[in-house]
């Protein structure tokens, strides 16, 4: 039996890719890249500085990267702040069972760590989560296992005992590769998102058992 839950945020928890689509595009148009959101697609799941370094690359574009991670956290932490929020529908009933379970839970997002907590606050989840990892804190974001392999080393259990949950192609390929269950979650969303390799997809949590889950 799966001996911790480790979660993605973005999409997951709570309906924030669109903010992110919102302020990518923003930046995008700042550095003169005229791309939408089809072109971010591809991205979803990754940690930000592997995404604009990609980008700066691909379109030949010689900036500075800090400048543009600290311009796009601020610009996410503004619009996150300036809106009302609530988790996904399903998520606390679903955190609260796992609780009662005694399973620990995680947290592992490619997002910034000051963005995740400020998140997970906004959703009144934080005092729930016992572990946070940014896959920025990590070598390789996702679709590379590293997050979901130092995740599982602070919670103390082997990869083969954790089951993720994801809503990205990159998140998915993470948690397979780092041996883990995977159960894809269809956030319409979150893109086109091919959730195939997951050993399971759901499309609501709604009613989600804790035996479905941990398969």
């Amino acid at each position: 039996m799966a001996e911790a839950v480790i979660f993605d945020m973005d999409g997951v928890l709570i309906d924030s890719e669109p903010l992110h689509f919102k302020t990518d595009t923003e930046m995008l148009a700042r550095l003169g890249i005229a791309e939408g959101e089809d072109y971010l697609n591809k991205f979803v799941g990754t940690s930000n500085p592997e995404m604009w370094r990609a980008i700066l690359d691909e379109h030949g574009i010689d900036r500075d990267l800090d400048g543009i991670l600290n311009a796009q956290r601020s610009l996410k932490l503004k619009l996150l702040k300036a809106e009302e929020w609530k988790p996904i529908d399903g998520i606390p009933e679903l955190i609260r069972a796992l609780r009662k379970f005694g399973l620990p839970i995680a947290v592992a997002s490619s997002s910034s760590a000051i963005f995740i907590k400020e998140a997970l606050k906004r959703i009144r989840l934080l005092d729930f989560v016992d572990v946070i990892v940014s896959g920025e804190s990590v070598a390789h974001g996702k679709p590379e296992p590293d997050v979901f392999l130092r995740t599982a080393e602070i919670i103390g259990v082997e990869p083969r005992d954790c089951v993720v949950v994801e809503d990205s192609r990159n998140g998915v390929l993470a948690a397979k590769r780092a041996g883990m269950r995977c159960v894809g979650y269809k956030n319409p969303k979150s893109g086109d998102q091919d959730l195939t390799p997951a050993a399971l997809v759901i499309d609501s949590f709604v009613g989600l058992s804790i035996a479905t889950l941990l398969g």
